[in-house]
């Protein structure tokens, strides 16, 4: 009996899947197949094995270290995985042992960019079936249950910045190795300031040509490309898809930018604030809602006129306002992000919501009768891990619901109207997620201190380096 088998793993949907996917392997004479999982930042990371052996072992899963899991955004190991417990306390963690890789079928595609070549998403188990907790595809789906448990949905539509640059040197010389190494020189595409004007999208346009043209065949649910307000800053939406779909599609559209951009000589960054002269930082706006499964109705739609939202939606709007510092490592896990949170900019500061006003964190768009009413929350940025972000805005939501929360009134003064602030910092945010049991009981003690303890690494190592400021600043002064 095969692993899949033997812990039934698999639903009727994936196991179909399974075989349409050998079906198509077949066909399209695919040579080899890349097995990936999202990592703790929402990065893909896997293995390539030969396609008939991908698909004669699909259904055993794939070995990969566990050490995938220790690692901070240089890539380097910050769990000492070699003593009881491998840093984790689980004797399953340790020595830098395995877990198995099992494909998802239902998410598998075939790379246009790349020849011959099959992708497939994977979820992380033990040699026991038990999933590996601190795999975020997982603990995602989790959440999902407990939603469906309760007769929805949840709907997410994708709004992403990001910044498309001329490769100029990509500097891989062996001292430009390291943890991280040398970032890539480039060059802009265009001078940005020209916001939606067809001259600047027309001096993108050849690239942006080229990334539409293969998402489109990758099967991502594209509705439009823009260019944005910054140079050669860009922005490309998605139509709203249910579950694990839309967080899906965040971590393949990424991982293919970059891949797409860099073999035609573009470097693609998801980075929220470049620190390149007269850039603008980018964010990731994720407009969400909850729909019934029973009779697909959405649940934040108002019945009459007085409201822009139904009550159920005002409370979940009022819950994700209560969870807003606590939830920001989880939408903003960078050091770099919280360089995007200033006032009177089109980015957020404080936990206030606005009706069409893009100066709040939550955005309520539509109204009474209208079906695709839903909130944007502006907070996120475009690195941020889709698994973590999504699960965060349900589980917000959802306490409101249940508590019975109100949200106040509208802020029309976004950045003068009196509300928690936002974390100024990774090191603010991490305190706030500590300091609210909420998240500690919903995704488990383990799991939020597990990903504290990787991002204070991160912080821990920026803290130690000498910045360009300081030596400015003190060099000569003192």
């Amino acid at each position: 009996m095969t692993f899949v088998a033997r812990h039934a793993l698999w639903s009727d949907e994936q196991k179909d899947a399974a075989a349409r996917m050998g079906r198509l392997v077949s066909e399209k004479n695919l040579e080899v197949i890349r097995l990936a999982f999202p990592d703790q930042h929402g990065i893909l990371r896997g293995k390539t094995i030969i396609a008939s052996e991908a698909i004669a072992s699909l259904e055993s899963g794939c070995s990969i270290t566990t050490t995938m899991l220790a690692k901070d955004t240089s890539h380097r190991t910050v769990f000492p995985v070699f003593t009881s417990g491998g840093g984790f306390g689980m004797k399953e963690m340790e020595g830098a042992a395995d877990v198995l890789m099992v494909a998802d079928p239902t998410t598998f595609r075939v790379l246009p960019w790349a020849p011959a070549t099959g992708w497939v998403l994977c979820d992380l188990y033990f040699n026991d079936g038990r999933p590996v907790p601190f795999a975020t595809r997982g603990l995602y789906r989790k959440v999902l249950d407990e939603l469906g448990a309760r007769g929805h949905d949840f709907v997410a539509g994708l709004e992403v910045e990001f910044h498309i640059f001329k490769l100029d040197e990509a500097h891989m010389r062996a001292e430009d190795a390291g943890q991280p190494g040398t970032p890539p020189s480039v060059s802009l595409l265009s001078h940005g300031y020209q916001y939606l004007t067809e001259q600047r999208f027309d001096q993108m346009e050849p690239v942006l040509e080229i990334l539409r043209r293969d998402i489109v065949a990758l099967g991502l649910p594209l509705r439009s490309v823009e260019v944005e307000f910054g140079p050669s800053q860009c922005e490309f939406t998605f139509a709203p898809k249910k579950g694990l779909e839309p967080a899906d599609n965040m971590v393949l559209f990424r991982s293919a930018v970059k891949q797409i951009a860099r073999r035609h000589g573009y470097h693609a960054t998801f980075m929220c604030r470049p620190k390149l002269p007269n850039l603008f930082a980018s964010g990731w706006h994720l407009h969400q809602s909850i729909v019934s499964r029973a009779s697909g109705d959405n649940l934040f739609m108002a019945k009459d006129g007085g409201e822009p939202l139904s009550a159920f939606g005002r409370s979940y709007l009022a819950g994700l306002l209560d969870h807003a510092r606590a939830s920001t490592v989880f939408t903003t896990p960078t050091i770099n992000g919280y360089k995007r949170y200033r006032s009177y900019s089109l980015a957020p500061d404080r936990a206030i919501w606005g009706r069409d006003n893009r100066g709040v964190m939550i955005r309520v768009l539509g109204g009474a009768g209208d079906a695709a009413t839903r909130l944007e929350n502006r907070i996120g940025e475009p690195a941020a891990n889709p698994y973590l972000y999504m699960a965060s805005q349900i589980l917000s939501g959802l306490d409101g619901v249940d508590r019975k929360l109100d949200p106040g009134p509208s802020a029309d003064t976004p950045y003068e109207t009196k509300a928690p602030l936002l974390p100024k910092s990774l090191r603010d945010a991490v305190s706030a997620l500590k300091d609210d049991p909420f998240f500690r009981e919903k995704f488990g003690p383990e799991f939020v201190d597990y990903y504290t303890h990787i991002k204070n690494a991160e912080i821990d190592r920026f803290l130690s380096e000498v910045t360009d400021w300081e030596h400015r600043e003190y060099f000569e002064v003192f």
